[in-house]
């Protein structure tokens, strides 16, 4: 008998997406264009694949480049600045 893996996101993500069919979301909220220098928020939607960890849920950030079809953002967490790569399905502008 082997062990499984224990990963970050094993057995506990139940509740952090919303179980839509992938046909109800909407085309306009997974294709969304942002420019450099937006500022964004990490908002996790849909399935559980492609998802940030829990920590970036609802942080704001700068959109720095596009890298494919995710973008890359700066987030600061405690003083220190990370460079996320999130899909814009989880991003949502914010107003400026």
């Amino acid at each position: 008998m082997t062990k499984r893996s224990q990963g970050t996101l094993v057995g506990k993500t139940r509740h952090l997406a919303r179980h839509h069919k992938p046909s109800r979301l909407s085309t306009s909220s997974i294709i969304k264009e942002f420019a450099i220098g937006d500022r964004v928020a990490i908002v996790p939607k849909g399935n559980t694949y492609n998802i940030p960890h829990p920590r970036y849920r609802g942080r704001t950030g700068v959109v720095k480049e596009k890298r494919g079809s995710a973008y890359v953002v700066t987030v600061r967490i405690m003083g220190a600045e990370r460079t996320l790569v999130v899909p814009s399905l989880h991003l949502e502008k914010l107003a400026s």
